[in-house]
């Protein structure tokens, strides 16, 4: 029999400034202590005391009384304070690498994007240059008064839960040990898979406060990410949480074989979904670049426009990529149980009408068709997600353990 450990008093209020914390950034307007109560489950006193907790260590601030509609009374909301804690997402990807600065109440406090083609470059390099860029970053951080509550960085492959980078093959990288690099160690980052990410970015509230606008999905909603770029990549959102696996590894739609005749594979594998739907091969197929040049970004505007403008090799690469889609969304979709779909990537540019027909096809194709509506949507967050969501990863150490970043009178 396994021997529990015992909770003692600071586990407990680590526990409920957690449960605060959360509560506050999935809400749309700032709640007032008795509001957070009721949301919370906790007594009113309790959340007395965690509330002047956060106050003192400038994580909340108090807005103006207003009045309750149902009594009459005052109250006082509480909001997430600003210009006081950030987390830091890096990115290393295909077509460069970069940066996001967020803010706890929402806010991006800085970002920047070196384009570089990334065709079998060494990590070193890119890694130096990476450095490079970031040391300002801190700097200015530091001047303004900023604590990083943590740092993350996401990269197009498989990643270990001990940073160890065992493969992005769209890279050339194999087995490396991201903690050799002083970024990395620096900023105390951990590395998660870029898709991954992406995802987080998507779900409102996640360690950081959601914006007021409408948002297609909802804090504890279920869903499958797509991210799609050279490679592809996937995520499984299960209600607000994201579906790792054992390993860390799920998700990896773009390996999921759609034609078992196909070419190979990078992975060994044929027929793999992003030699069809994926940036190079369909700049390959629609004849708007060889191999060499197909992972450069700036031709995807002819792309999408020699698709609308019915050329023929653009209209076959682009019909070939979505019944390769549809085919691995709707065996994805049969697997998990799931109704929603978010595509990210390049396939959010080809507009409403691709949308509508994507998501036909997926619907068409799954087992529950007669009574499941698939609903197929692109992303909220465009601009570069996996790097934003490495920000909101950063700021989720100070919601998985506010105590370490807090002092208790």
């Amino acid at each position: 029999m396994p021997v529990a450990r015992r909770i003692n008093q600071d586990d407990l209020r680590n526990h409920n400034l957690s449960v605060v914390l959360s509560s506050m950034a999935r809400s749309k307007r700032p709640m007032s202590r008795a509001a957070l109560a009721k949301e919370t489950g906790l007594t009113k006193a309790t959340l007395s005391l965690l509330s002047d907790i956060l106050l003192r260590n400038e994580v909340i601030r108090q807005l103006k009384p207003t009045s309750d509609s149902s009594f009459g009374r005052p109250s006082t909301p509480l909001a997430f304070d600003s210009g006081r804690w950030a987390g830091v997402g890096m990115q290393i990807n295909t077509d460069g690498f970069g940066y996001t600065v967020l803010d706890l109440n929402g806010t991006i406090v800085d970002t920047a994007w070196r384009e570089r083609t990334m065709d079998d470059v060494d990590p070193d390099d890119v890694f130096a240059q990476l450095d490079e860029l970031m040391r300002p970053v801190e700097r200015n951080l530091q001047r303004y008064g900023y604590t990083i509550t943590g740092a993350e960085l996401a990269l197009p492959g498989l990643v270990t839960n001990h940073n160890t980078l065992l493969v992005a093959r769209n890279l050339g990288w194999r087995d490396i040990d991201l903690n050799r690099y002083e970024v990395f160690r620096r900023l105390g980052a951990d590395a998660n898979n870029e898709a991954t990410l992406a995802a987080i970015a998507q779900i409102p509230g996640y360690a950081s406060q959601r914006p007021e606008r409408d948002w297609p999905i909802d804090t504890l909603d279920s869903f499958v990410y797509v991210s799609t770029d050279v490679g592809i990549g996937g995520a499984y959102v299960r209600e607000g949480q994201i579906v790792k696996g054992d390993h860390g590894f799920a998700g990896e739609i773009g390996h999921i074989s759609v034609n078992m005749r196909g070419p190979q594979c990078r992975c060994g594998r044929h027929g793999c979904l992003e030699l069809y739907a994926g940036r190079r091969a369909m700049m390959v197929a629609s004849g708007i670049a060889g191999e060499r040049d197909a992972a450069r970004t700036d031709l995807l505007p002819r792309l999408h426009a020699a698709w609308r403008g019915g050329e023929t090799k653009a209209v076959f690469a682009v019909e070939n990529a979505v019944a390769a889609l549809a085919s691995a969304l709707a065996s994805t979709l049969n697997v998990i149980d799931t109704e929603n779909i978010v595509l990210g990537g390049l396939w959010s540019e080809f507009g409403e009408d691709l949308r509508g027909n994507l998501e036909q096809r997926v619907q068409s194709q799954i087992l529950a068709r007669d009574s499941v509506k698939v609903r197929l949507m692109f992303p909220p967050v465009t601009d570069h997600p996996a790097m934003y969501g490495a920000a909101v990863m950063g700021l989720d150490r100070l919601f998985r353990d506010p105590l370490s970043f807090m002092t208790v009178e």
